[in-house]
């Protein structure tokens, strides 16, 4: 009772920011972001921060994790890709809204924590993949909406690639000394238009995998 109501707290402190959509503050109220801290920052897991994990990665601010989920036009979609599945709490909000997650996670013991989360949160449309997620998923594209978890130069192509016509990828591209949350639309084949949303903070995309 008392996590409900710090969680409920949390969503509201993010609307009064950033108002959210009724389906995507719904997502947030069902997924307790405790579950996704590391140890010995429970304390803080209902703050609009983002927190240290191992491997020198984070997770995101709940804020800047609503952003990217909102940005993605989720509604009515079947499956997204995500490359970055650090904790898995971005995946996990993504799995309330849509009928399929596909997650992709270079660094081995993350991908595993993410796995057992999900697991025991009984998140059974999250299918995971330990890679480099700059190569995409072939064998599931095309995806409906593709997200980043974290900042790039540049897309590589195989995600335009396998991203399908008439959707919508999201991701934090360097430019210009700052993290800009860009959304791409892919029409006809090509990406038709892109659109420089608001500044962000992430950890940066890094090639090849990581087992410890």
């Amino acid at each position: 009772m008392v996590a409900k109501m710090h969680l409920r707290k949390m969503v509201e402190a993010m609307d009064r920011e950033f108002p959210l959509e009724t389906h995507v503050r719904e997502a947030f109220l069902s997924v307790d972001r405790q579950a996704f801290v590391p140890t010995g920052f429970t304390h803080m897991a209902y703050k609009l921060d983002a927190l240290p994990m191992h491997s020198d990665q984070w997770i995101s601010s709940p804020l800047t994790v609503a952003k990217m989920t909102q940005h993605l036009e989720l509604q009515g979609v079947d499956s997204v890709l995500e490359v970055g599945c650090g904790s898995g709490y971005q995946a996990a909000i993504l799995s309330r809204l849509v009928r399929r997650v596909f997650t992709i996670e270079r660094i081995e013991p993350l991908l595993k924590e993410a796995r057992e989360r999900f697991r025991r949160l009984g998140m059974s449309n999250i299918i995971t993949r330990y890679d480099d997620g700059q190569r995409g998923w072939k064998e599931y594209a095309p995806f409906e909406r593709i997200i980043f978890s974290a900042t790039t130069d540049k897309v590589p192509q195989v995600l335009f690639d396998q991203l399908a016509d008439g959707g919508i990828l999201v991701a934090p591209i360097n430019q210009d000394g700052l993290q800009i949350i860009t959304r791409y639309y892919k029409r006809n084949g090509h990406i038709s238009s892109s659109e420089a949303i608001e500044p962000c903070l992430f950890v940066p995309v890094l090639d090849g995998t990581r087992r410890a």
